[in-house]
């Protein structure tokens, strides 16, 4: 738990230090988001007058929730302390519960800024949350289970190979990454345009700690996310029940080396592709819930698919 929520700020300024090179400009340090949060925490909260108790609590329960769902993952090793309860229905459950608050908190100011975003992000979910489950029933008819540890030993073993309804489910589950981290093309996290944004819509009206926790749940969540791609289908390195330390110290190395692959990928990605408009993001998210419904679909006729 203390791994992924030190890390997590690096990831974030990572992918941006990579997203600014590639635009050939110097761009802010590595560690740049360590020292924002850090300026955050020390500032004054500022909060609305109407503003009621949900909307001082909501940053704390969507941190708390998102660091539990990033730590279930199984980022280097398959037996960490909690991981016979990283269920991968868990997990949605938690990120669900998470955007839930903040929708809430997004429209208890009652800011026109905070209703849209949260109306956005309502829209979003209603794809992302199906595409996401049809992802873990794909997975589960693969390892018989939907516990993250199982599923990742499942998945390494070299009798699953290549198979076509994999495919599928890792497209699928790249889109909706795309989407609940509110990253291009669904979302730009860089701007705040009143066309355009969803996520920072929602936290316009937080400061301070408030912010800071809302900042670093974010950064969470595209660990998560990351950590989850890594482990599921490039599961080579983990260590096991019965591995040493130094399977364990290997197995940190690798897998700080695919979340480092990840968010140069991710920035590579959104330098080369534009934000979409909002109404067609339902379609994108459409060909996600799609893809994954087929791959279940070629589970349940044909296991070697």
């Amino acid at each position: 738990m203390a791994l992924v929520v030190a890390l997590a700020p690096g990831l974030v300024g990572l992918v941006r230090k990579v997203k600014a090179r590639l635009l050939r400009k110097r761009g802010a340090p590595v560690l740049q988001p360590y020292a924002t949060l850090l300026r955050l925490m020390r500032k004054e909260v500022v909060l609305a007058e109407n503003a009621s108790w949900l909307f001082r609590v909501v940053p704390y329960l969507v941190f708390a929730s998102t660091w539990v769902a990033a730590a279930l993952v199984p980022t280097f090793a398959t037996d960490l302390q909690f991981s016979w309860s990283a269920d991968l229905i868990a997990i949605v459950a938690l990120l669900g519960f998470g955007r839930f608050f903040l929708a809430l908190a997004g429209m208890d100011v009652g800011t026109s800024f905070g209703g849209i975003g949260s109306s956005r992000e309502m829209l979003i979910a209603t794809l992302a949350e199906p595409a996401m489950l049809l992802i873990v029933f794909a997975l589960s008819l693969v390892a018989g289970s939907t516990q993250l540890s199982d599923v990742a030993h499942a998945l390494a073993q070299p009798v699953v190979g290549l198979r076509v309804s994999l495919g599928m489910a890792l497209v699928a589950l790249v889109i909706v990454a795309l989407a609940e981290n509110a990253r291009i093309p669904v979302d730009n996290p860089a701007t705040h345009l009143e066309l355009t944004m969803v996520h920072e819509a929602m936290v316009l009206e937080y400061s301070g700690r408030h912010l800071a926790m809302i900042e670093l749940a974010s950064a969470l969540k595209l660990m998560l996310y990351l950590s989850l791609i890594a482990s599921v289908f490039l599961p080579w390195g983990l260590a096991g029940p019965d591995g040493g330390l130094v399977a364990v110290v290997a197995g940190i190395g690798l897998w700080l080396v695919k979340i480092a692959a990840g968010g140069a990928l991710l920035a590579a990605f959104e330098v080369s592709i534009a934000k979409m408009r909002v109404f067609r993001v339902p379609n994108l998210l459409g060909i996600a819930l799609m893809l994954a419904l087929l791959g279940t679909i070629l589970l349940f006729v044909s296991r070697s698919l």
